[in-house]
């Protein structure tokens, strides 16, 4: 029951990225462009399913879970899959270049990538936390896997990013008073300045928002002739 409360809270009010706006309407549209019998990949799923053609991968086996493997070595033939997904995953991995070489290798050709990465967010080792991306380094990590992009968004703006930030901060610094208030501040600091976030709609006009933007995702297709 705790782990279940954990997991809800995380999702849908501490780190909503998956949850958010034009999260769930690209997602949508790249599902309802799948063809019936089209193959599709979550990479690093979790609990989530987000179709019935789409096959879940984890690193560990777990309840729903179609395939067990890392991302760096998938193990499924090559040209074998219509759409890969992996949402705030790649920065837990060693080598991200070499993931989306993976992703681009197990596509059929014309086939799509929806790759989604943060920016401005705390340290959260899963089991590992090696990188953060920028709009560009997002842009250069796909297409050195000759990747053509097709579209790059904001996930979570500015906002959200401050606040990530935010409850992180104020975290600590309770920690540095006794070391196990750091969850329990954490916890508290996560309901008290959610409100920052409603500020996101706004703040996603400024032209400076990539400065500390949350995150962002970008869909990419893999060339005919690669």
């Amino acid at each position: 029951m705790l782990a279940k409360l954990k997991y809800l809270f995380i999702k849908k009010i501490y780190a909503d990225h998956n949850d958010a706006k034009p999260v769930r309407a690209i997602l949508r549209e790249l599902l309802l462009n799948l063809s019936l019998d089209a193959k599709g990949l979550n990479v690093g799923a979790g609990q989530t399913k987000l179709d019935p053609r789409i096959m879940n991968m984890e690193i560990e086996p777990g309840e729903g879970i179609d395939i067990v493997g890392s991302v760096e070595d998938i193990p499924c033939d090559s040209n074998f899959f219509d759409l890969v997904i992996t949402q705030e995953v790649l920065e837990h991995v060693r080598s991200p270049h070499l993931a989306v070489k993976e992703i681009h290798r197990v596509l059929k050709p014309n086939g799509i990538a929806y790759i989604q990465l943060p920016f401005i967010i705390g340290y959260h080792p899963c089991p590992k936390d090696y990188w953060r991306f920028t709009h560009e380094g997002l842009i250069e990590l796909v297409e050195s896997a000759n990747f053509e992009v097709m579209k790059i968004a904001v996930t979570v703006g500015p906002a959200v990013g401050f606040y990530r930030i935010s409850v992180e901060f104020f975290a600590i610094v309770m920690a540095a008073i006794y070391s196990k208030l750091y969850k329990p501040a954490k916890l508290l600091f996560s309901i008290i300045f959610f409100p920052v976030k409603w500020l996101d709609p706004l703040l996603k006009r400024s032209d400076e928002m990539n400065r500390i933007a949350g995150g962002y995702f970008i869909v990419c297709r893999k060339n005919s002739r690669s």
